[in-house]
């Protein structure tokens, strides 16, 4: 690549220049969307320690560039271990670009056919059932106990899970992507006893106390009339028609 000037002894290309370019707007995105959080100021001491280390690399500082190497990466986990919820809301604009699409709305279509098939079932013969859907937030905190499942959503599992007689059909599953994580999860109770004048269960009320504390979308079969719910954003939506549960769950996913 032809060089197009120097800064000292340094020769910059039109290359060079690209590099930077795409770096620039890769933090600028990502400050973007950092920008309201505490993970911004971990941003900026993330970059200050790269161009640190760039620069002590130009000038064969070797001793100095090794310590700025070992504590970027030390940097870097922090980082992932404690912003987690932001870097899953970078995830999730990720997961929108054109390009990615229509491969995860394929999953995501598998996963509510498999979800739907299997709480129909349930309804059909009052099986009560908690099914929480992780969106962009990390819920783990806002959940007591849980039993580690880590497999692929499937109709015959959530069936065996919600089984009576299975040792895990008390509490919720925990949906990931297609994946469940966690079964027989307790979720913390709402403090609204009634809706639509109808006074709630307990699956009721843990669904409606998850969906006041995260974004998380939880659905509901009611073991006593078979009835499907839905609580999200705060608001609990009782006895939604088998025909519609299709249509709210992959406009509230995708």
């Amino acid at each position: 690549m032809f060089e197009i000037f120097k800064i000292g002894f340094i020769s910059i290309t039109l290359l060079d220049l690209i590099d930077l370019g795409l770096l620039f707007v890769i933090f600028l995105w990502l400050y973007k969307l950092l920008k309201d959080t505490v993970a911004v100021q971990i941003l900026f001491v993330l970059v200050l320690m790269i161009v640190m280390t760039f620069i002590s690399e130009l000038i064969s500082l070797r001793a100095v560039n090794w310590l700025l190497k070992a504590l970027m990466s030390v940097w870097l986990l922090a980082f992932i271990i404690l912003f987690q919820p932001e870097l899953r809301r970078v995830l999730l604009k990720l997961s929108s670009l054109p390009g990615l699409r229509f491969f995860l709305r394929t999953n995501l279509n598998k996963t509510i056919d498999e979800v739907i098939s299997a709480v129909k079932e349930m309804s059909e013969n009052h099986i009560g059932g908690l099914i929480v859907f992780v969106r962009s937030q990390n819920i783990e905190m806002n959940i007591n106990t849980g039993v580690p499942i880590g497999a692929p959503v499937s109709r015959d599992l959530i069936l065996s899970i919600f089984n009576p007689k299975s040792p895990l059909h008390d509490g919720a599953i925990l949906i990931d992507g297609s994946t469940i994580m966690y079964a027989k999860c307790i979720l913390p109770l709402s403090n609204v006893t009634k809706v639509d004048g109808k006074l709630l269960g307990t699956r009721h009320l843990a669904a409606l106390g998850l969906a006041e504390q995260t974004d998380a979308l939880v659905l509901v079969v009611s073991e006593e009339t078979g009835g499907i719910s839905i609580a999200i954003s705060g608001k609990l939506e009782l006895n939604i028609p088998r025909n519609k549960i299709e249509s709210i769950l992959s406009e509230k996913l995708s």
